[in-house]
């Protein structure tokens, strides 16, 4: 992907590290002091990203250096502070005698890392979110104790969560408006950084698809997707399987929450009558129905089953793009139904 390592290319690394350290998280607290729990999150990161890399530490944990006090030479040594150690490595100065495409690709697996790292937690606090808003809106109805704060728990509680979701979406939107300037053809979301094609797809496809599986429920379509994006994008095998995979998870999973599953399914077929039956409301019309049972039956099937003695069956890569496209509209479509 990359041939060269130029000044766009710098200013990326130096723009992603900003967004990290200064926006994502502060590693000085308001007193100037490290915040521990900030370090242990950066040197877990460090570890990681060391780790895949094959080196001990990206770039010197340990100082020591010759200097002078009152006409004395002394030696001064010390530990940088593991944010430090990261921007070092990150902004290395590229030589000639690297390869380029190395050099990009192991600065953006910091990215990927750090961004990923913090949606987990983004997620975790959603996932905790109702317990901890339940217990605000408990401690709301108890009789107010003199010298507290006006206003409601709960309002403060849910405040907080909506913060934290805003502020790391407008990160991620910050960081692919990076890469536009950087004329990368990358694109962050859920956790991953992945090739995108076409902007026009990008925008009116690929990001909204995005945005509406963020939501735990809908893991396993983000994960499928992701992978047959992946697969087309390094030309792995089957891509359009995976992304027919996401799209069955998620007839499935609508199913469940409408309750309409009865276990007695045997397989996509089933699940797609549960969607248009006029019993549970017509949740998508007969032709809508069709159109994805053909492409079980003429896609689907065919990349999920051995051929046998047949031809491996083979999509071009128009064909791929396709079926990737087929797949995230159909399961954008049928969210925005719920």
């Amino acid at each position: 992907m990359f041939a060269s390592v130029g000044q766009k290319e710098s200013a990326l690394f130096v723009q992603a590290f900003r967004i990290v350290n200064e926006q994502i998280w502060n590693y000085y607290g308001y007193d100037k002091k490290v915040d521990e729990s900030v370090k242990a999150i950066w040197t877990d990161i460090h570890d990681r990203l060391s780790m895949e890399i094959g080196v001990k530490e990206l770039s010197p944990k340990y100082y020591s250096y010759q200097t002078e006090w009152m006409g004395k030479t002394y030696t001064k040594s010390g530990w940088n502070d593991m944010n430090f150690v990261v921007e070092q490595w990150l902004n290395f100065k590229f030589a000639e005698n690297l390869d380029p495409d190395t050099f990009v690709k192991r600065r953006l697996s910091f990215v990927e890392l750090a961004f990923r790292t913090r949606e987990e937690q983004v997620a975790q606090a959603n996932a905790e979110f109702p317990q901890r808003l339940a217990n605000a809106e408990m401690q709301d109805k108890m009789p107010r104790r003199p010298m507290t704060l006006p206003g409601r728990r709960s309002d403060g509680v849910r405040a907080m969560n909506e913060s934290i979701n805003k502020t790391f979406a407008a990160n991620v939107d910050e960081l692919n408006e990076r890469f536009k300037q950087a004329d990368m053809p990358l694109h962050y979301h859920n956790g991953f950084l992945q090739i995108t094609q076409d902007e026009r797809v990008q925008e009116q496809v690929e990001q909204p698809f995005w945005l509406l599986v963020k939501d735990a429920k809908w893991t396993n379509v983000s994960i499928d997707m992701a992978e047959a994006i992946d697969r087309r994008d390094t030309g792995g095998r089957d891509p359009s399987f995976y992304a027919a995979k996401a799209l069955e998870s998620t007839i499935k999973i609508i199913c469940d929450i409408k309750k309409w599953t009865t276990g007695n399914e045997k397989g996509v077929s089933d699940f797609l009558n549960h969607l248009e039956s006029k019993a549970n409301g017509a949740f998508i019309e007969s032709w809508e129905r069709q159109s994805m049972q053909r492409f079980y039956t003429d896609v689907r099937n065919d990349l999920g089953h051995g051929p046998g003695s047949k031809d491996m069956p083979n999509l071009t890569p128009q064909q791929i793009d396709q079926t990737i496209e087929f797949c995230m509209s159909w399961v954008k479509s049928l969210i925005k139904r719920l």
